[in-house]
């Protein structure tokens, strides 16, 4: 029998509490068909870093929730084929690892390496940089076991594909992924100082290297800190601010020591791109985050609607981080279709505080066609959301199809697919 947790269950940043006080953490394909098939209501936590109810059961029926972090982890790497297949527990630290010890990499990671492949492409979770897709854009196929207990894959070209991997967990449990992947390279990590928002060419900005990430606290008009990660040898070139002349964390005041290394000092990509070491917590889980992402176009008119309200958004912010992604084909990615800038906001622990100024964020950004990450928190109506996916209706007829009974839909995700 697979281990389960009886007490209450929540989320790494413990602001939801989940609606079942069973957790299952089923430890061999044998035990998970079995929850899967001798459960009416079931969904999958990953590694927790969701702020909303995207993976929770319905309060109103009996659900199961499941762990894979103690399937074996299952990373079979294809060198000669430049893939690389994934169990649905395994996280990007130990893909990272396993990759660079065969001498290959990934072409982008996550601020934080800590978070489970599956979870994060199932979100449309992202990297940065004006080249740089989607996670799920490394995606050519993705294993689900479907509430019958049967397996089902969806490869790159078959119909339904682009559906399959931004998911939102509503299609059943994902078995394994299957990854491009490229020869390693390295990175150098570059950290700058006090760029002003007055005159910014976002555009020269953001394409300045091959990874660009822009931090404030709304404190006043400009980027504290802009983290500059340039694949080599790829030069640097940053004349609008200054180097920072001491290691910097995101959040200033924090101490820099759970970040990867700066001043330019060379390493391999998994240990540049994101920008939290692997051995390190970044944080205790004291924060909310939300994410807002709005065609790059829009990213100056962006950036003055909430400059015109940093007096309201500064007192219950940690960090704003301003970064960019391009254009991907997977239906319910947030950047489907478009080149994307994010807006991605690290909030205190007090959604009584955050839940207005969120409310306010949205307000400020509603004509720029903002589409909130799956896993944050937001406001903005389903109603409202599922306007800005053209393919919210195929979603929703593969999600008939792969699993007519809902067993592995909740109430988030019924209340996004048109009827």
């Amino acid at each position: 029998m697979s281990d389960a947790v009886t007490n209450a269950v929540s989320n790494w940043a413990r602001n939801i509490t989940f609606s079942t006080t069973e957790l299952h953490r089923p430890r061999s394909l044998e035990e998970l068909r079995a929850l899967v098939t001798g459960n009416a209501h079931l969904r999958v936590l990953g590694s927790g870093h969701s702020f909303n109810r995207i993976a929770d059961v319905d309060a109103d029926r009996a659900g199961a929730l499941v762990s894979l972090a103690d399937l074996p982890d299952g990373i079979e790497v294809d060198a000669d084929r430049l893939t690389v297949r994934v169990g649905g527990g395994v996280r990007y630290a130990e893909l990272a690892a396993e990759l660079h010890a065969h001498g290959l990499a990934l072409p982008n990671m996550a601020s934080l390496p800590h978070i489970s492949v599956a979870g994060s492409v199932a979100t449309g979770t992202h990297g940065s940089g004006v080249g740089n897709r989607s996670l799920a854009e490394a995606v050519r196929a993705v294993e689900i076991l479907t509430a019958d207990g049967e397996t089902v894959t969806l490869a790159r070209g078959d119909e339904g594909f682009e559906g399959g991997v931004v998911s939102l967990g509503a299609l059943g449990v994902v078995l394994s992924l299957t990854l491009d992947v490229e020869p390693s390279f390295e990175v150098a990590q570059h950290v700058f100082r006090r760029l002003p928002l007055a005159g910014l060419d976002f555009t020269a900005v953001s394409s300045a290297a091959y990874s660009v990430s822009m931090f404030t606290k709304w404190q006043g008009p400009w980027f504290d800190q802009v983290w500059v990660k340039r694949r080599l040898p790829e030069p640097v070139d940053f004349p609008w601010a200054e180097p920072a002349t001491q290691a910097q964390h995101p959040v200033p005041g924090m101490d820099a020591v759970h970040c990867t290394e700066q001043f330019g000092v060379p390493g391999p990509w998994h240990e540049r791109l994101p920008h939290f070491r692997a051995g390190f917590t970044p944080s205790s889980g004291d924060e909310l985050q939300s994410e807002y992402l709005l065609p790059r176009e829009h990213a100056v008119a962006a950036l003055d609607a909430l400059d015109a309200v940093r007096e309201e958004i500064a007192p219950v912010l940690q960090v704003c981080e301003v970064r960019t992604v391009a254009a991907d084909r997977q239906w319910l990615s947030p950047a489907y279709g478009r080149d994307t800038v994010a807006f991605h906001f690290t909030w205190v622990a007090e959604t009584g505080r955050v839940l207005p100024v969120v409310s306010l964020v949205e307000d400020r950004l509603r004509d720029l066609s903002a589409r909130p990450h799956w896993g944050k928190v937001f406001t903005t109506a389903p109603e409202r959301i599922a306007e800005h996916y053209p393919h919210a209706g195929d979603f929703a007829a593969l999600v008939r199809r792969l699993d007519p009974r809902g067993v592995f839909s909740n109430a988030f995700v019924r209340a996004l697919l048109p009827r």
